[in-house]
């Protein structure tokens, strides 16, 4: 009898009990705007802000609407002006470009290696071109971090890392988003923690927190947030710089705090079912698994394989014939874009030069959720059903 699956993709764990509790809170009070306190309360953001520094070993957090805003933020507060030109990776998802190109500034694509990384070559190749590195922890891979930081150290290169899909993760046990000046996060409905929409902000420079305190629309409150560098950076900057509002609200923050308190044991679950998917998948014939570096923690929330070198058609045969078995996946190399599944050469705002070698790469990229709703029974299904319908095309197509 044919398998079929019958779980959700895109089904999320609910809310903690603790997070729901602490939403109602902020609810009953009717303050959820983040500067809207009594007294010397620090309120639900400040106190994220806290924590989030403090699990990322960060001098200072800010909370704002996005993991988008976040990285918007970040280039204008590291002086990104129209018309300069930012780095970043080919293979990401738009909002990374589209960051870049809501400051006005150019996107200049690096390729990508069969890793799924950036291509540390290319890196090397283009990095006088500019002098910020948008880098894409794309789908939660992680690259050679110390060569990566040589490569811009020695070009004077600031490092921007968006950590929309490795939040908890880390390379040789520095945790992502620490390696780079600035690192951003999503807390997107489908990232590491939820609250529909929102993002993180972490760095370790006086001047670029203030900037982008006062950026996310902290009037003159930013004594307010939760990590706040000396008063002195602020007189230098509060008049000079412009209120781009993005800021957090309490309700999200209250729903995000539970969440950080169990983010690691999370991380292991996710990691628990992507090693069974992993395991079950090996060695099938046609599909090239991505093999992750020994200095790599990576927290497995998708998993990604590769059909090197398959015609257009066939994987869109497997594509078809796992859907109709109920198991959803996504392929990077369409040639039109099809959900968020975009790639460099789809963004027709953003000016891109042929990478033939990242080409063959992004036409061969499949891409699957993890949900922690799924068991690893559930996994273990999934698996053999992406195994089984490989190999059937492969084999006849010979």
């Amino acid at each position: 009898m044919t398998e079929i699956f019958t779980g959700n993709f895109t089904q999320q764990d609910p809310i903690p009990d603790e997070g729901i509790a602490a939403a109602m809170e902020v609810l009953r009070s009717g303050r959820l705007h983040r500067y809207n306190l009594v007294g010397d309360e620090p309120g639900e953001v400040a106190l994220l802000e806290r924590e989030f520094a403090a699990y990322t070993g960060a001098t200072y957090a800010l909370a704002v609407a996005s993991g988008g805003y976040a990285m918007a933020t970040a280039l204008r507060a590291l002086g990104v002006a129209p018309g300069d030109r930012v780095l970043t990776n080919a293979f990401t998802l738009a909002p990374v470009p589209g960051s870049i190109a809501s400051v006005g500034a150019v996107p200049v694509f690096v390729g990508v290696t069969e890793a799924l990384t950036i291509d540390l070559d290319d890196l090397a190749a283009k990095a006088g071109r500019a002098k910020v590195l948008m880098l894409s922890h794309m789908r939660g891979h992680l690259a050679d971090m110390d060569r990566l930081m040589e490569i811009c150290d020695a070009a004077g290169v600031s490092v921007i890392e968006d950590c929309a899909h490795t939040m908890g993760a880390a390379w040789r046990d520095i945790p992502s988003g620490r390696w780079g000046r600035v690192g951003c996060y999503s807390t997107q409905t489908y990232k590491h923690m939820n609250s529909g929409e929102g993002g993180l902000l972490v760095t370790d420079d006086d001047e670029v927190m203030a900037r982008a305190i006062l950026l996310s629309g902290s009037y003159m409150l930013y004594t307010r947030h939760g990590t706040v560098p000396p008063d002195a950076v602020f007189d230098e900057i509060k008049y000079d710089t412009p209120n781009v509002s993005g800021r957090m609200d309490h309700l999200r923050a209250a729903i995000l705090r539970p969440q950080l308190r169990r983010l690691d044991a999370q991380c292991e679950a996710w990691n628990a079912r992507y090693r069974v998917v992993e395991d079950g998948l090996r060695a099938t014939p046609g599909l090239t698994l991505v093999e992750r570096a020994a200095q790599e923690s990576y927290v497995g929330s998708s998993i990604q394989f590769l059909l090197l070198d398959w015609e257009g058609d066939g994987i869109s045969e497997v594509l078809r014939r796992c859907l109709a078995r109920g198991v959803e996946l996504k392929w990077f190399g369409a040639s039109e874009p099809a959900g968020f599944t975009s790639r460099y050469d789809s963004w027709r705002y953003a000016p891109s030069e042929p990478m033939p070698a990242s080409d063959r790469i992004l036409r061969g990229v499949v891409d699957m959720r993890l949900p922690l709703t799924f068991s690893l029974d559930d996994c273990a299904q999934i698996a053999r059903i992406i195994r089984a319908e490989v190999s059937a095309v492969f084999q006849a197509r010979g």
